[in-house]
């Protein structure tokens, strides 16, 4: 049985310095351990997703919009994926087991073919990594689990602005979700 790893959002508007959202060191502080995961997952031949956010500036109809500054848009810089993710990315971009792909909502399920991916190549446990931890990879979480799938959530390869949101969400992985947090 495969699995599947979801990268959500290691955008540099998330991650980097000058990214319109950015959670700043925590996230960047992740990125060999994300990067290394990518390749883990890559070489032995395991799904590896690459959910992004994808937004146009002042949405009226997008609920982020009043929430959030513009962050990842298309064909933006901050939309670009962050330092060696971005390399890494570019080099296996083609190969059948990469994959990325755009959502609109915290959850990389929201709106988007994964669901479907997953169960057609039988995937049944997804270890989920990235940013934020306590708004998309949450989602992600939670949509993970009510469609039944098997959580592992990498400590150490999730960030997020917010030290207490940092908490919480890895409490609730553990202790709502069922989740293997490692």
């Amino acid at each position: 049985m495969s699995q599947a790893l979801l990268i959500v959002d290691y955008t540099n508007d998330f991650v980097a310095t000058k990214g319109s959202l950015t959670a700043g060191k925590p996230a960047q502080a992740i990125e060999q351990r994300v990067v290394a995961l990518a390749e883990e997952f890559r070489a032995r031949k395991d799904f590896v997703y690459l959910p992004t956010d994808l937004h146009v500036e002042n949405d009226p109809y997008h609920p982020e919009t009043k929430l959030f500054p513009p962050h990842n848009r298309l064909n933006t810089w901050g939309r670009e994926y962050y330092g060696e993710l971005q390399t890494w990315f570019l080099q296996h971009q083609a190969e059948q087991n990469v994959t990325a792909f755009p959502k609109r909502r915290y959850s990389s399920f929201a709106g988007t073919p994964l669901d479907q991916w997953l169960r057609e190549r039988n995937v049944r446990d997804v270890t989920i990594i990235g940013v934020c931890t306590d708004i998309c990879v949450l989602h992600t979480a939670i949509d993970a689990y009510n469609l039944g799938y098997n959580i592992t959530i990498c400590q150490d390869a999730v960030a997020t602005f917010n030290p207490d949101g940092q908490k919480f969400a890895l409490a609730h992985f553990k202790n709502t979700l069922g989740a293997k947090v490692i």
